[in-house]
């Protein structure tokens, strides 16, 4: 598998313009980059197979789809061995809401990014969901008020 120090300023180039706007062809992506499809293509097969490209998605908007309260929840476990840990982890991996789920350092465990069409929506996750897992002790929310820069582009430079 490659390193970042095996990538050239091509391959770089091919990952910031995939980043942003995954549904081109291999073509459109070729004159973007400044390259012939037939090299551009073998490049982006080898970025695909060494991992560098996870997946490729759409981004669906979430105020067309009715979505349009997001909470960043932060949890605390009751106890922290690793049954409860993966216990907690499997519970809230099956909640369509919960958009990420991150470990995290100091007084909470958790930091999930949560996603409900309102606030109602919102109560009825966290006390009827959230709070009835065994493994929580605490939920410490906080309503953001709408995104003022959301990317899942990352800094390749």
């Amino acid at each position: 598998m490659a390193s970042l120090a095996d990538l050239d300023e091509t391959d770089l180039k091919i990952l910031d313009v995939v980043q942003r706007n995954a549904p081109m062809t291999t073509a459109e992506l070729a004159e973007r980059v400044g390259m012939s499809q037939s090299p551009c293509w073998r490049r982006l097969t080898r970025l695909k197979d060494d991992g560098y490209i996870i997946d490729q998605v759409t981004r669906l908007s979430a105020d067309k789809m009715g979505l349009r309260t997001n909470v960043f929840a932060n949890v605390k476990l009751s106890a922290h061995g690793r049954t409860n840990l993966n216990e907690f982890i499997e519970a809230v991996s099956r909640i369509p809401e919960v958009l990420e789920v991150h470990p995290t350092m100091g007084p909470f465990d958790f930091l999930l990014r949560i996603i409900t069409r309102d606030v109602e929506d919102y109560r009825e996750l966290a006390f009827g969901r959230l709070l009835t897992l065994p493994t929580v002790q605490e939920i410490n929310s906080t309503m953001s008020l709408g995104p003022v820069k959301m990317t899942t582009a990352l800094p390749i430079r």
